[in-house]
């Protein structure tokens, strides 16, 4: 998709921002980590509304202090979004004009708001949503996977038994995955990446995004999780992680391999048996190996 705008179009159809109308909901994105990221629509949105509605709001008062605003705020996290939604829902009605915002990013992605954009949807009040920062964009469209097709996770489980079946999910997947996760849990999940990626499915973590530390680590699981055990400092911050596709969806195997390796797995085990033909056509051998798993589960 073309981000290119008609100039006609800039000059004829985009609505004045400087205003907002009444009655409205507006999705306001902030900063991940550089406060410099703020949109002037997005300033303007914040000091126009009646109402912001924030994750956070002591957090978000930094925000505002930065940037010279005094707003009305009310709070809006998991815990009262049932009860605040039809709080808002009833200013909405009655003409007050909403902004929500989270702590960082866009509202609703791993964050709260579903709750009320769905009832005000309900309600048929109109929801203007303004683009900004989003650190699962942001960390892909820099972490040199393919981007063409990628799907976004959040945060990953908890449980052992949640978290291994979602990681044998990207380890199947033909797309890029993004997810995103706590200091107090990389370490497990990328343990847990050891044991169930191949060292051949490239894993990328961001760290810091628009931050003087901003970094991003590239390689197997493996290396990540070393590079991450090398300085205690590499444990704090945020993270986006991100999988590469299974590779061996992205590489043809001939049908002569298959064939051959079907006719000496009744002979050998079958990683072994996948060895000896990857060997003798020069392909990987996780490649073939997960190639006949896939091709035995269709």
């Amino acid at each position: 998709m073309s981000d290119r705008i008609d100039d006609a179009v800039l000059a004829d159809d985009a609505p004045d921002h400087a205003a907002v109308e009444p009655g409205v909901l507006y999705i306001v994105p902030t900063p991940i980590g550089n406060l410099g990221d703020i949109t002037h629509r997005a300033v303007q949105v914040l000091d126009a509304v009646d109402v912001v509605a924030a994750e956070d709001t002591r957090h978000s008062q930094r925000l505002f202090q930065h940037i010279g605003l005094q707003v009305n705020m009310l709070s809006l996290h998991n815990h009262n979004e049932e009860k605040r939604t039809k709080l808002l829902i009833s200013k909405l009605q009655g003409g007050a004009s909403v902004a929500l915002i989270s702590d960082a990013g866009t509202p609703l992605i791993s964050d709260p708001g579903y709750v009320l954009v769905s009832e005000c949807r309900k309600q048929s009040i109109r929801i203007v949503a303004l683009p900004g920062a989003c650190a699962a964009i942001t960390a892909l469209s820099a972490s040199g996977l393919p981007t063409d097709r990628f799907i976004f996770v959040g945060f990953l489980p908890v449980k052992q038994v949640a978290l291994t079946q979602a990681l044998e999910r990207l380890q199947q997947s033909p797309y890029t995955s993004v997810c995103y996760e706590a200091p107090r849990r990389i370490e497990q999940t990328l343990q847990a990446m050891v044991h169930i990626l191949p060292e051949d499915q490239t894993v990328v973590l961001a760290k810091e995004l628009t931050k003087t530390f901003e970094t991003y680590v590239t390689g197997s699981a493996q290396d990540v999780l070393n590079w991450l055990h090398s300085d205690v400092n590499h444990q704090r911050g945020e993270f986006v992680l991100m999988v590469g596709p299974n590779p061996q969806r992205n590489e043809s195997i001939p049908a002569e391999a298959l064939k051959l390796h079907a006719a000496l797995v009744p002979l050998l085990p079958p990683k072994q048996a996948a060895a000896i033909v990857a060997e003798h056509y020069g392909l990987k051998k996780n490649a073939l190996y997960q190639a006949t798993l896939h091709k035995n589960t269709v």
